[in-house]
This record gives structure tokens, sequence and C-alpha cells, in this order.
């Protein structure tokens, strides 16, 4: 079983995916660094729940 996450993390993850494409990856680190320059996210645990859909995200697309 999965990790349920709220809407308000999948919303804003998919509109990164979206406008920002080509500037993530499959590596969590990378994407940690990309949320943080492209969002005005000050949580550090808010951040990380992004860039951990945004990462999940993408693997699924490429499969």
């Amino acid at each position: 079983m999965g990790n349920i996450r709220p809407s308000f993390i999948k919303i804003r993850a998919i509109h990164l995916v979206e406008d920002h494409g080509e500037k993530f990856t499959d590596d969590f680190e990378h994407n940690k660094k990309m949320v943080q320059q492209l969002t005005d996210v000050e949580s550090k645990k808010l951040r990380n729940w992004i860039a951990g859909y945004v990462t999940r995200y993408r693997q699924r697309r490429v499969d």
C-alpha cells in the first residue's frame, strides 16, 4: 500500500512538472533543490513532500 498525500501536495507537484518538466529527474536530491528554487515553500517537510511526489510522479510517467 502506498502513501496517501494531501491534494495540495499533488496539485503543486503536478503543476511544477507540467511547467518545468525538463528540470526534474528521477533523483530525489536533485528534485529537492529544484523545488526549493522554483517555489516559495519555506518548510523543509513540505518541500520534501513535494519533491518526493514529483520523483514518484516522474518515475511512473516514464515506465
